[in-house]
């Protein structure tokens, strides 16, 4: 049988998505969570469409996740205290008001790092108003995480994904970028960067990286890995051969689905066996 499915926008960045009829307006004050169902969220990778996030919130429905689906525009990145900044202010907002939802996990794409990472960092400058968000918080799942190195790659690549020619201008001009206005925008990226690898959030993480990757490199995943690790985060990692950046669910359907429910069994958050068994 098959569920409504009503999707409202929180803010221009932030989609919240349920099986319920719920109204805009309690979306904004506070939903009433049917049966302690969990919520993700999905930090998605820059210019991504609808239709890809879709594949990834589906798989979340299926096991009975409400979603709330953020994502950035290219220029909410390039000037994050007039961009991505107020997006993760209104995140935070946005959690903080749903406090039904005593579980929450976090699947983040590429720049989703960054965006938690800036998130992590207006938590830090107001512990006391926030905490009760870090508390509810009970996984994260990482799917080629890019740090702030890699911005200059990154970005370019997924503004211009066929036209090297293009892709090489825009990269000169975001080194440029990132070399003028330190003020503006380098700074936070690492800021981001910084708050995102000293794990205050310390809950398992699962890690998605492909050895193809030039965004989301195997090398500076396996860093980020290790120190957690080292403050006491239980990660477990899947590395495939070679899918592009953000695409390893769909080269690899069937092992990133199975890794996937793995880590969520681990965290008991597995609703539908059946659901599973059809996927795999």
């Amino acid at each position: 049988m098959a569920r409504m499915l009503s999707s409202h926008h929180v803010s221009k960045n932030i989609e919240f998505l349920t099986q319920d009829n719920v109204s805009s307006k309690s979306v904004a004050r506070n939903v009433n969570v049917v049966n302690n169902r969990p919520l993700l969220v999905i930090l998605t990778w820059l210019l991504s469409k609808r239709r890809h996030v879709m594949k990834f919130v589906n798989l979340y429905m299926e096991q009975g996740f409400d979603v709330a689906v953020v994502s950035l525009a290219p220029w909410q990145l390039m000037w994050p205290a007039k961009g991505s900044r107020l997006v993760a202010a209104d995140l935070l907002t946005f959690l903080k008001q749903n406090e039904n939802y005593q579980q929450i996990l976090l699947h983040g794409f590429s720049v989703g790092g960054y965006m938690w990472g800036e998130a992590l960092d207006l938590i830090q400058s107001d512990k006391e108003k926030y905490s009760s968000i870090t508390d509810r918080i009970v996984g994260q799942v990482w799917d080629s995480i890019a740090d702030v190195i890699e911005i200059p790659i990154g970005f370019p690549r997924a503004v211009f994904p066929k036209n090297m020619m293009l892709q090489s201008m825009l990269r000169k001009y975001i080194e440029y970028h990132m070399k003028t206005f330190h003020e503006q925008s380098t700074q936070y990226y690492i800021r981001s960067s910084q708050v995102f690898y000293t794990a205050n959030v310390r809950v398992p993480a699962l890690f998605f990286v492909s050895k193809t990757d030039p965004v989301g490199t195997v090398t500076s995943n396996m860093n980020l890995r290790d120190t957690w690790e080292s403050l006491g985060v239980k990660t477990y990692v899947k590395i495939f051969e070679k899918s592009p950046h953000v695409a390893h669910y769909y080269i690899y359907p069937k092992e990133y689905v199975a890794e996937l429910y793995a880590f969520l069994q681990k965290l008991n958050l597995i609703q539908n066996e059946e659901k599973i068994k059809a996927r795999l």
